[in-house]
């Protein structure tokens, strides 16, 4: 078997970062709850810029309809964990990876095992998993670890990034103890992407059956941003612009955007294209 070598193995990422920069990134920890469409690709994209201390958290198994956009699901991994199966697939890349698995949903009795010693916490939970996302988002903000967001939109992504000293996930998403599940997803949804880049040819959506269509495309460039948003927060690269602002850019329709939202959803006027977003999912289900 060849030996591994860490410098050598990722010398082309000099240029990008510096050789000292290249070291530190050895030493980051990184929490990643979801291995699933963006969390398997998330999780081998950073190991692949040489992170790896990571921890990571997933209770499901492969199944044939992953096949089109998560990273582990292969034939013989039909049935294997997620999570257990990531972690040989980021050891495959790097032997010298250290991966701490939570083979359970990440939730109240687990959350400050999860966030110990972590310097970044990277979201890769199901738009479709609101309490664990929202317990995610709100302990790292008291733990004051940056959070990194992005999320998937049909031919394009959205992103965000959460700051310790900027406004925490109920505050800008206008959430709390009352908000169902089904209206958690939409104001999550319009939350990252207020101005619906994606809305002119969205389909087949199912609040109800907690679907909607995706793509390996967006899911890949969602990857691409984490990788250099989280060398730009750990290394304090050029400004940031954190929430309140978002970003969305559309593949299909070629158009980025970039909103500021000093309020988050907490305006009349973002309730209201919430009711409006409400009856399109319901109309186009």
């Amino acid at each position: 078997m060849t030996h591994f070598d860490y410098t050598t193995a990722f010398k082309r990422n000099i240029g990008l970062v510096s050789v000292n920069e290249q070291e530190q990134i050895k030493k980051f920890t990184i929490a990643i709850p979801g291995m699933g469409w963006v969390g398997s690709n998330h999780l081998i994209a950073l190991v692949r810029q040489g992170f790896q201390n990571f921890k990571i958290a997933d209770f499901d198994e492969y199944e044939i309809h992953n096949f089109n956009r998560q990273y582990g699901a292969k034939i013989e991994n039909l049935w294997k964990n997620k999570a257990a199966t990531m972690v040989e697939e980021a050891l495959k890349i790097n032997p010298d990876c250290h991966i701490e698995l939570f083979d359970k949903w990440i939730n109240k009795d687990n959350i400050d095992e999860f966030l110990k010693d972590v310097d970044l916490s990277v979201d890769a939970l199901d738009i479709f998993c609101p309490k664990a996302r929202r317990l995610f988002f709100n302990e790292s903000h008291k733990a004051k670890i940056p959070v990194i967001t992005a999320g998937p939109m049909w031919f394009s992504f959205a992103w965000a990034i959460m700051m310790p000293d900027g406004p925490n996930f109920d505050e800008y998403f206008c959430v709390d103890d009352n908000t169902s599940d089904e209206e958690f997803v939409l104001h999550f949804a319009l939350g990252l992407s207020p101005s619906m880049l994606h809305i002119k040819y969205m389909r087949n959506v199912s609040l109800e059956e907690k679907s909607w269509p995706s793509s390996i495309a967006w899911v890949l460039a969602a990857s691409s941003f984490v990788v250099t948003n989280a060398l730009r927060v750990l290394f304090k690269w050029e400004w940031l612009k954190p929430l309140p602002y978002t970003h969305q850019f559309d593949y299909r329709r070629n158009i980025y955007k970039c909103n500021k939202l000093r309020f988050g959803l907490n305006t009349p006027w973002q309730k209201l294209k919430l009711k409006i977003a409400i009856k399109m999912v319901t109309k186009k289900s």
